[in-house]
Parts: structure tokens; C-alpha cells; sequence
């Protein structure tokens, strides 16, 4: 018999808490997971501002370039220093960050929300290693993911889009149209030195986020995408004489008209008249309603929620339910939990490193977290996942292949020791290791792991032995 509680804890959630009861109504329980979803928890706003962060980076960078105008060794010296303060600064907010979002995800009550936050934050990766997107990172994914998690796909695709987070880290910064009224004055100036188009964000957009690879789109589809996406740049930014076009507070986005290439786009064969930043929303409207859109965001769900290889049945049926509704994320979710497949599907989606470590704080309480923000970085490190950081817009991999390997394995064993060698003194008081395994896995325990944690030595031995079973790899 198919063990619906541990679907429901596992599949659709976050893991298991020793102490969740999963109600007879399991397909209930979720959907009401999304509609009591809390968007902005305490957590998130007891962080830095972006403004302060971007401003304090803006600010440094005004100095480096007054300090190598004066020629000063000492002012040199001087402005080095700070700008390794802020450096250091927005790191400690990053590691904070990826703490809150770790605590939030640990303790939530509405573990399908959250993993659905995971999942779209992936979709739409940026990559948090350098400054600014570092400082951006965390706000992109509060703001644009989780303020749009159950509304139309379309406002998600806007948000993510223009956010400061996703055109600094595709270059949309530097790009202008060439054709544009500062650009041609700037490049009549500068003789045979060109200012002008970058593709970057336009091809990722229909690469990765919107239609998918093979889908029909062209070359002359991305450059005319890249062409209405000109204008849009984040403030705190500019240089010299580009300041008096930029007026916004430090880390926000803003249009610039001068910037913005002139004329009608043709995408995908549809021709877009509008003028300003209003031509890339109403391709970008439009690009989350084409059916291959459809198809690449029903696959990436099933993938995610049943299997490596998902069924096409579930596909077809997350499709239909993405047109038939207008792309209202909603639709899509309800048709999700009712999908019969999600439910029949064998425990065979591995775990990424950020799913075993949420997993494992819920089975062990919030005091398993290392206090030290910075710690809890290099553990993810360790593990092959550091927060925000995939390195590339493709976001992290979702398949047993990209995470299985022989070291991956033996690093989550070392953690698993680590996490719980005094586990009953830092977890939830003295507990039977035996009752915790039940607990969390359910039905899904099986006969020859439940012998092992029963003949562990010690407790913590015991514990650490159920992180690292196959069923707990294994959702």
C-alpha cells in the first residue's frame, strides 16, 4: 500500500518532524499549505537592507576611482581597506541569509510552499558569488520568488526578470541599445570603440526560462529579445555623466529611456510596436503563455516531484492545467497534488545537499543548525551546494546523477556524525532512536535500516546511521 504520509512529508514537503501528523485529507493538507503560505516571515526581515548593502558597495567604488585619480598611495591604502570592510560585510549578510532561509525552511508549517520557493529560485538562478548579485541574492529570492509563489507564472517571470539580482549577474547592466539616443551620442564620441547590445539575459530568458532548448526560437529571436530588454539597468551603478539618467535608490531597477533601442521587435514571428519598457513586458507576457513554455515548466515540475525520468502522463496533465488557466500557478500546483502518478511513483528522487540538510534539521530540531552563519556555509560547501551559488543560470541539477557520486555519499555520512554525536543532548531532548525513524520515514523505513538503528551503541550512532540510510537519501 502506497504510504501517503510519507509522500506528503517528503515528495511534496520538506521532510518530516517527528512530531507531524499528516491528516486523513493528505491532498487537502497540502493545497492548504499554499494558501496559508506566508510570504515574508520574521526571519527575512531581520536582515540588512539591500539599499545600505548597495549603497556601502556604490560608495567604495566612488572612492577606489577618486583614489586612483589623486595618484595618493595613502588615499589608496585608505580606500582599500574600506572597501575590504564592505566585502566583508556582505559576506556576513550572504552566510546570514542563507541561515534565515535555512531556519525558515526547517520550521515551516507549510513545507510544500517552501519547496516550491526552492524549486522557482533554481528556475530562475542567479549565482551569488561575487559582488554585487551577492548582496542581491537573498532579496531576489524573498521578494521576487516568494512574492509571486501563487500568482500568474507571468508576474513571477516579470519579477525575476527585472530584478537588480538577474541583470546584474546577466550583464543587462551593459547593455544599450546601439541605436539609442545616449548610446549614439557616447559612441559618435568614442570614434571606433562600440558601446552597445548584450544577449546574455535574452537568450536565458527563452533558453532556460521561458520555451526551453529546441524549441523553436532563433538567433535573430534573442537578438530582437536583447533589443527590448535595453534600458533596464540598476541604480547605485552608474558612472561620470550616466549618473543623471539613473534616479532610484541604490539596488533598484530602473528604465532608461536613453538607453533603450529604438523601434518594433519581431519575436517569434509577432511583431511588438510599443515603445519604452513596455515592448519587453509584453513579450515577456507573452513568451509565458506560448505552449512550449507550457511543456518546459510541466516537465521541470514532474522532474522535481516524481521522478528523474518524469511520466509524460503527468507532464501532459501539469501542461493542460498551465493553458487551460492562463498559466495561473495555482491551477498547476492543485493539478500537482492530484496528479495520480506523484503519488505511484517509487522513493527514487535523490536528494540534493540543500533537501538533505533542510530534511535532517526537521528531523532533528532547529539546535542542529551550526550557530555560526559563516560554519553553516562551508558545510554546504562541503557538501557540494552552497547557498545561492550554482555558478551558472542553468541553477543546480535535479537528477540522482548530479549529486550520487561515491564522495558526495561519504561527506553526508561525516555530517550525519557530525550533526548528531551529541544529538540528544542538542536535538529534541533524550529520544529513541528507533521511535525518531519511525517517525520521519514511515512506511518507507525499511525492515534491514530499522534493524541497524536498533543495534546502534549509542543513541547519537543510531541517529546518524537514519541520515544516512537510503531512505532518508531518497524522497
Amino acid at each position: 500500500m502506497t504510504d501517503t504520509a510519507s509522500i506528503a512529508n517528503d515528495r511534496f514537503g520538506l521532510g518530516a518532524r517527528p512530531e507531524t501528523r499528516v491528516p486523513g485529507d493528505v491532498r487537502g493538507w497540502l493545497a492548504e499549505q499554499l494558501r496559508a503560505f506566508e510570504p515574508n516571515p520574521t526571519d527575512i526581515s531581520d536582515l540588512a537592507s539591500t539599499a545600505d548593502l548597495i549603497t556601502d558597495l556604490a560608495e567604495s567604488r566612488g572612492m577606489m576611482q577618486a583614489a586612483r585619480r589623486s595618484g595618493s598611495s595613502q588615499s589608496q591604502d585608505e580606500v582599500r581597506q574600506a572597501r575590504l570592510e564592505v566585502t566583508r560585510r556582505d559576506r556576513r549578510n550572504a552566510f546570514a541569509a542563507g541561515a534565515a532561509r535555512l531556519r525558515i525552511a526547517a520550521q515551516s508549517e507549510t513545507p510544500l510552499a517552501e519547496r516550491l520557493v526552492h524549486f522557482w529560485s533554481n528556475h530562475f538562478a542567479v549565482s551569488a558569488e561575487r559582488l554585487p548579485v551577492r548582496s542581491l541574492a537573498a532579496d531576489y529570492e524573498f521578494r521576487a520568488i516568494r512574492g509571486n509563489l501563487t500568482g500568474n507564472f507571468a508576474d513571477m517571470l516579470r519579477a525575476a526578470i527585472g530584478h537588480p539580482a538577474m541583470l546584474t549577474f546577466l550583464d543587462q547592466t551593459r547593455s544599450a541599445g546601439p541605436n539609442s539616443a545616449l548610446i549614439s551620442r557616447i559612441n559618435a564620441r568614442r570614434n571606433n570603440t562600440q558601446l552597445g547590445l548584450n544577449e546574455n539575459l535574452a537568450r536565458e530568458v527563452l533558453e532556460l526560462h521561458t520555451l526551453g532548448v529546441r524549441s523553436g526560437y532563433t538567433q535573430d529571436d534573442v537578438e530582437e529579445l536583447a533589443r527590448a530588454l535595453t534600458g533596464w539597468t540598476v541604480a547605485g551603478f552608474a558612472r561620470g555623466g550616466m549618473r543623471r539618467f539613473v534616479d532610484g535608490e541604490p539596488g533598484e531597477t530602473v528604465f532608461i529611456p536613453e538607453l533603450h533601442e529604438p523601434g518594433a521587435r519581431t519575436v517569434l514571428g509577432k511583431r511588438y510596436p510599443e515603445v519604452g519598457e513596455a515592448q519587453a513586458l509584453a513579450i515577456l507576457g507573452d513568451l509565458a503563455l506560448h505552449p512550449a513554455t507550457a511543456r518546459h515548466l510541466a516537465t521541470k515540475l514532474a522532474r522535481h516531484f516524481i521522478a528523474d525520468v518524469p511520466p509524460q502522463s503527468a507532464i501532459v496533465r501539469l501542461e493542460r492545467a498551465y493553458l487551460d488557466s492562463g498559466g495561473e500557478l495555482g491551477a498547476v500546483y492543485d493539478a500537482l497534488i492530484d496528479a495520480p502518478e506523484v503519488w505511484s511513483a517509487p522513493r527514487d528522487k535523490f536528494r540534493t545537499p540543500w533537501d538533505w540538510i533542510v530534511a535532517t534539521v526537521r528531523t532533528l530540531g532547529p539546535n542542529a543548525i551550526p550557530r555560526n552563519p559563516q560554519a553553516l556555509h562551508r558545510l554546504f560547501e562541503m557538501l557540494g551546494q552552497p547557498v545561492w551559488q550554482p555558478g551558472n543560470p542553468s541553477g543546480w541539477g535535479d537528477v540522482a546523477s548530479d549529486w550520487a557520486s561515491p564522495g558526495a555519499l561519504l561527506s553526508r555520512v561525516e555530517i550525519a556524525n557530525r550533526l548528531t554525536m551529541s544529538a540528544p543532548r542538542n536535538a529534541r531532548g533524550h529520544f529513541d532512536p528507533r521511535s525518531l525513524a519511525q517517525s520521519v520515514l514511515g512506511e518507507a523505513l525499511q525492515p534491514a535500516t530499522a534493524e541497524a538503528i536498533a543495534r546502534a551503541e549509542a543513541p547519537g550512532m543510531g541517529v546518524a546511521l537514519l541520515l544516512s540510510s537510503p531512505e532518508f537519501m531518497r524522497r
